[in-house]
């Protein structure tokens, strides 16, 4: 299974939520003015979330 992690310290939410948008398994999603990581075990690893976050909030790593 994905461990997804977000570091919100640097998260800029809904100012941006890149991430959500481009979540193709709807992993991260924004939840108010944060962004929320549900279902992380549908995370396909295509790290598109990481891609495109601009402060590189996004980490994803195989939990093995």
């Amino acid at each position: 299974m994905a461990k997804v992690t977000i570091d919100y310290d640097k998260c800029d939410g809904a100012d941006c939520a890149e991430c959500a948008d481009v979540c193709p398994m709807e992993v991260l999603v924004l939840n108010g003015d944060k962004i929320e990581i549900v279902n992380p075990e549908e995370c396909s690893y295509c790290e598109v979330c990481m891609d495109v976050c601009p402060n590189e909030c996004v980490k994803i790593e195989d939990d093995d």
